[in-house]
C-alpha cells in the first residue's frame, strides 16, 4: 500500500522560508511521478510542483524561481525549498505520487496523497 507522510509545515513571515518533507513508501513502480498540490481555503487543489524519477521538473507559473522540488531517490524522499514566500502561498500543501512517467501538474492525475501540512504565511 502506498503512504505518502508531510512535514515541514508552519508560519512564517512573508519573504520567509519553509521546506517540506514528504516520506513515500510501499510502491514498486520503475515510473512514477511526484508531486506537491496545494489548496487554500475555498479554492480548487492546484498543482505546484512535479518531478519525475529522472529529475525533470515542471512547476507553477506562480511559484517558478522561488520554490525548487527535489528528491531522493535511495530514501525515497520528495521534498520542496519554498522561498520569497508570500501570503497567497498560504494554503494545505499535500505531496501526490502516480505510476506514470508522464508528470504534469494537474491534481486528477494523481491517485495517492498524502494527509498535507499546513504552510501560514504572514504579511
Amino acid at each position: 500500500q502506498v503512504h505518502l507522510v508531510e512535514s515541514g509545515g508552519g508560519s512564517v513571515q512573508a519573504g520567509g522560508s519553509l521546506r517540506l518533507s514528504c516520506v513515500v513508501s510501499g510502491y514498486t513502480w520503475n515510473s512514477r511521478c511526484l508531486g506537491w498540490f496545494r489548496q487554500a481555503p475555498g479554492k480548487e487543489r492546484e498543482g505546484v510542483a512535479a518531478i519525475d524519477r529522472r529529475g525533470s521538473t515542471s512547476y507553477a507559473d506562480s511559484v517558478k524561481d522561488r520554490f525548487t522540488i527535489s528528491q531522493d531517490n535511495a530514501k525515497n524522499t520528495l521534498d520542496l525549498q519554498m522561498n520569497s514566500l508570500k501570503a497567497e502561498d498560504t494554503a494545505m500543501y499535500y505531496c501526490a505520487a502516480r505510476p506514470s512517467s508522464y508528470c504534469d501538474l494537474y491534481p486528477g492525475d494523481f491517485r495517492y496523497w498524502g494527509q498535507g501540512t499546513q504552510v501560514t504565511v504572514s504579511s
